[in-house]
């Protein structure tokens, strides 16, 4: 992709964010616009950075373990946006900033454990797996109370919200429902105390239906992008 098109693309997703902001009543700045770049080059996301787009997400640890090299003179943020292996704990927890798909107590305890102490405190979103889909990782909604619990009084950790991969649906009404499912577990956690300020919901297919349900950080790769240029 061009530097063109991709300011584009950039300019296109901002005024869609800011218009689904306008028709909720919100401010386009109350959604964060976070650039999943997976399987994009260095180069691509350098000259999104020139646009910038500042918060990164990656899901493959090697590969963006080398971004993060890579772009280091950069302040960019990063988040671990995939499921992860109890053995690949360490790396994430010393060099990203969020990591949005903690669905066990074990994973969080590591990744406290494993957290610079010069680094500051590591923020996490809690994955639900509001369909049970067995293909998909995340707590049960049953279980998140008591996970939610438990992770925010573990010390080199944040707990700022929650985050979802709900069924993949073509209708807005159907997406707003799984996203309004999200929505009420977290005003109830935060009903309870909790504190969260973070819904980490919405991607390429159904961003606006998420802001329209609340959504603070959307994670959009494919309408950014494109296809993958790296595999």
């Amino acid at each position: 992709m061009n530097p063109q098109n991709l300011a584009l693309r950039v300019q296109s997703v901002r005024e869609r964010i800011a218009r689904a902001c306008a028709e909720s009543g919100r401010s386009a700045q109350s959604v964060t616009l976070l650039a999943v770049s997976k399987g994009q080059s260095v180069q691509l996301m350098g000259a999104a950075a020139d646009l910038g787009v500042s918060s990164f997400g990656e899901s493959y640890l090697n590969e963006a373990l080398g971004k993060i090299a890579a772009l280091r003179e950069r302040d960019l943020e990063w988040h671990f946006i995939g499921r992860i292996q109890a053995n690949k704990t360490r790396p994430v927890a010393e060099s990203f900033a969020w990591v949005h798909a903690v669905d066990r107590l074990k994973i969080a305890e590591r990744l406290s454990a494993q957290r610079p102490f010069h680094a500051p405190p590591l923020n996490v979103c809690l994955q639900v797996n509001l369909a049970g889909e067995a293909s998909k990782g995340g707590v049960a909604p049953g279980e998140l109370a008591a996970l939610a619990h438990a992770v925010a009084a573990l010390p080199r950790l944040k707990l700022r919200g929650l985050m979802c991969l709900p069924p993949q649906e073509s209708s807005p009404q159907r997406q707003r429902h799984w996203f309004h499912a999200l929505a009420a577990l977290f005003h109830e956690l935060n009903a309870g105390g909790a504190r969260l300020d973070t819904l980490s919901m919405g991607m390429s297919d159904d961003f606006e239906a998420a802001i329209a349900e609340g959504s603070t950080l959307v994670r959009l790769g494919t309408v950014l992008f494109g296809p993958r240029s790296v595999q």
